[in-house]
């Protein structure tokens, strides 16, 4: 199992990763690959048509986002007592950040106050939709998608129920 996650992070971070502040112009997509859409620099990001449609990525990132993440990080990644609002750490965090401190966690003791971030690295309901996870707060971060469940999703692409089932064991 391990070596399967270790796997699939190592050929996610291969991709090339946005190192900068992250905004519309910054995470505006301009290739799509099967329903997949990607930014200029090949990053992973959000497609969100004029009346309110997003990619199946970002409707499953939801989706996970709110079954594994949001106990912790609030509702639509707004922040708790517990941990930070991921709409504003996405802003600065680049990809590859997000990448691994999802899957290997993190331990921050700042004034005297302990925070951890779990490793998720062996929960295939994280690592298996991490792209999904980081393109939803990747759009509530730069503002494009607002908060709440999307009212409207493309269709899931054929490459997207072959990665899930590939991942998965199914």
């Amino acid at each position: 199992m391990k070596q399967v996650c270790v796997a699939i992070i190592l050929g996610l971070l291969a991709g090339t990763v946005h190192s900068h502040a992250d905004d519309k112009e910054t995470a505006a997509a301009v290739t799509d690959e099967d329903g997949k859409y990607f930014d200029k620099d090949g990053t992973p990001t959000f497609n969100i048509k004029e009346d309110g449609t997003v990619d199946w990525y970002t409707y499953s990132g939801y989706r996970r986002f709110n079954s594994e993440c949001h106990v912790c990080h609030g509702a639509d990644g707004a922040g708790s007592t517990f941990a930070p609002a991921l709409v504003n750490s996405l802003k600065t965090m680049s990809y590859a950040d997000f990448l691994s401190t999802v899957a290997e966690g993190r331990k921050n003791l700042s004034a005297g106050k302990e925070s951890v971030m779990p490793a998720f690295g062996e929960n295939k309901n994280v690592y298996c939709y991490l792209d999904d996870i980081y393109v939803y707060l990747r759009a509530r971060a730069v503002g494009d998608l607002p908060r709440g469940r999307p009212a409207k999703k493309e269709d899931k692409p054929e490459a997207a129920r072959e990665q899930e089932a590939s991942c998965m064991g199914g």
